[in-house]
């Protein structure tokens, strides 16, 4: 907030983009008047072409890249995250504390009323209420408790240094802004503009986000700041199902499955428009076109060895069912399975998320094999792998998706097993669609609850919490959390489904690859052809595969878990640690503690030395 206070002292004037929207601050001399050669508040936002190019600047909130969530335990990189280290610090200019979003937002609140077409005013407040919700959501998962700011700051207003706010009230507000954006917003379907379905959709992944953080999270330091009053868990459990239920049932959208089980899935993700192939699952989808050179790199970072390097991890992969419904990590030979068996007859998403035997790529028929030079693990992530067109550095221009669905379904579902309120027609409503798409057996409440998958429940690889706040729907929980996983993988969400599970030490589980029993050269595609040798000699034997590594410590080499043998193990090296204490939440800028005198307290377990 400080670099925003500095910005209100000293220029005293917000530029919403292009526009020369002055702001509201009172300051004295001639910063309070209003230049006569530039558009000003007490005129601006009076039509709708206006408002229209005024709130499309709120849209650039939303992410701007593929695998999002490409540091956790199931999607990672070549470098790890602070956050995955445990190596996270306090300092003076940390930009997830920056304010400068919610400015724009409340500033056209507050100048909405120069339109006087009053249902057109509305839609758009209630436009702009939905950002500012989606604002706060991110503070909040962020910081916990944050300052609730429903109006623009002048320099001397005494706001500029409050205190935080309860979370509890935050919140309350958060779902007042978006009760209000799903009455107002337009219900026609759109690809790239913010609808009633979009509101909603949103309001089903806070409420559930919110329900599950208080419900694992009960008796953490976390929540000591929650008011005697606060709702329960429950009360926002209960909110998701009601979003998620009016969604399902009213919206319009549906699962796509145009494409067959084998293709539909990874078809979501390999379209230059959302809604190519008459999808009606993407309810908001981020737009890219190479005409006027909106693009992005995705193409050049999965070939690129020096670039992302975006890899699924094993724990993951292991995770997918076989086709028939049961489960790969039952088989008593599942650790030391080369990659070709172990990808075998498994649920199709599996291979219409990554690389496998017979993979190729978009628009052509030339199989391309895992890698172990662009994946640190060796299991090559695909979705939104387009043709050989968009290799280039910077030219791909296929959409994103930001809202779909599935994940609408998937909140549906958990929420009710969260309360202990779900039926199987509860899951027939939500998680057989998905695993209709592909082909795959539903999900059977009881036999999930009668044999919880031990996988997932054990401390090395699942949620052991699970079973610690749960005295019923326990495999039933682990059941849709795998659902989850595989289904939203790469998506954005991994990260912080974590920290609402209070799951975090999965971050210091291995984060492995494929499996090899030793040196030699190795098929991975099944053409017949090697694709990759690994060797321990000083340099790699005659007839080498083209991609040859050396076992071992050295450059352009390959860790395994055995020395010789094993599970590739990139971050073998790499000391990975989560405090229980404080992860949970990113600490407050030493900066903001100081100017505000220390009003703005610091997160638990966060020691910044500040003595007030």
């Amino acid at each position: 907030m400080i670099s925003e206070m500095k910005a209100i002292k000293y220029i005293g004037i917000l530029l919403g983009a292009s526009l020369c929207l002055a702001s509201c601050n009172k300051l004295e001399g001639v910063l309070d008047r209003f230049p006569q050669d530039k558009l000003s508040p007490e005129t601006y936002l009076a039509t709708e072409s206006e408002i229209k190019a005024y709130t499309n600047t709120f849209y650039p909130i939303f992410p701007t890249g593929y695998y999002s969530d490409g540091q956790t335990d199931a999607v990672t990189g070549r470098i790890l995250s602070n956050e995955m280290k445990g190596a996270r610090a306090i300092d003076s200019g940390d930009s997830g504390w920056s304010w400068s979003r919610l400015r724009t937002i409340n500033t056209f609140l507050e100048y909405s009323g120069n339109c006087k077409n009053e249902e057109l005013r509305n839609q758009y407040i209630g436009l702009a209420r939905f950002f500012r919700a989606f604002f706060y959501f991110e503070k909040v998962k962020q910081y916990g408790d944050v300052p609730w700011y429903d109006h623009t700051l002048g320099s001397d207003d005494p706001d500029l240094y409050k205190p935080r706010d309860s979370r509890e009230y935050v919140m309350q507000r958060m779902i007042e802004d978006i009760d209000y954006a799903i009455a107002k917003l337009p219900a026609a379907h759109s690809d790239y503009q913010v609808t009633k379905w979009t509101a909603l959709a949103f309001k089903s992944r806070f409420c559930l986000y919110e329900g599950t953080f208080r419900k694992y999270h009960a008796g953490d330091p976390t929540l000591q700041t929650l008011p005697s009053d606060a709702k329960p868990y429950t009360y926002y459990l209960e909110l998701a199902v009601e979003a998620a239920q009016q969604f399902m049932t009213s919206s319009g959208y549906s699962i796509y499955n145009n494409e067959g089980p084998e293709k539909s899935y990874i078809g979501l993700f390999t379209k230059y428009n959302v809604s190519e192939g008459i999808n009606k699952e993407v309810i908001l989808g981020r737009d890219y076109n190479i005409k006027y050179n909106v693009v992005h790199t995705a193409n050049s970072d999965y070939l690129s060895t020096t670039l992302n390097m975006w890899s699924i991890t094993r724990k993951i992969v292991a995770s997918y069912l076989m086709k028939d419904g049961s489960r790969f990590t039952d088989k008593a030979d599942w650790e030391t399975m080369p990659f070709v068996e172990e990808v075998k007859n498994r649920d199709p998403r599996l291979a219409q998320s990554i690389r496998t035997p017979g993979y190729c790529r978009l628009g052509t028929e030339t199989r391309i094999a895992p890698s172990l030079k662009t994946s640190a693990t060796g299991y090559c992530p695909i979705k939104y792998f387009m043709g050989p067109q968009d290799d280039v550095y910077q030219q791909a221009y296929c959409d994103f998706i930001l809202f779909r669905a599935a994940e609408v379904f998937l909140n549906y579902a958990e929420a009710k097993a969260e309360l202990g309120t779900i039926t199987q027609a509860d899951i027939n409503a939500s998680i057989k669609p998905l695993r209709d798409r592909v082909g795959m057996p539903n999900l059977d409440m009881a036999a999930a609850n009668a044999n919880p998958d031990p996988y997932l429940m054990a401390p090395e690889t699942g949620y052991p919490k699970v079973a610690e706040k749960n005295s019923s729907n326990v495999g039933l929980i682990l059941e849709i959390r795998r659902e989850r996983t595989i289904e939203l993988l790469g998506e954005g969400f991994r990260y912080y489904d974590i920290i609402r599970w209070a799951e975090g030490r999965a971050f210091e589980q291995p984060i492995l690859g494929m499996y090899f029993p030793g040196e030699g050269s190795y098929d991975l595609d099944e053409d017949g052809v090697a694709d990759v040798t690994l060797y321990t000699g000083k340099e790699a034997p005659a007839g080498s595969a083209p991609e040859a590594l050396k076992i071992g410590l050295s450059e352009g080499g390959v860790l395994l878990t055995n020395g010789n043998s094993g599970c590739v193990d990139y971050y073998q090296n790499i000391r990975r640690t989560w405090d229980e204490e404080k992860d949970y939440f990113y600490p407050i800028p030493i900066e903001e503690r100081s100017l505000t005198q220390g009003a703005l307290t610091q997160n638990p377990g966060w020691n910044d030395g500040l003595v007030f």
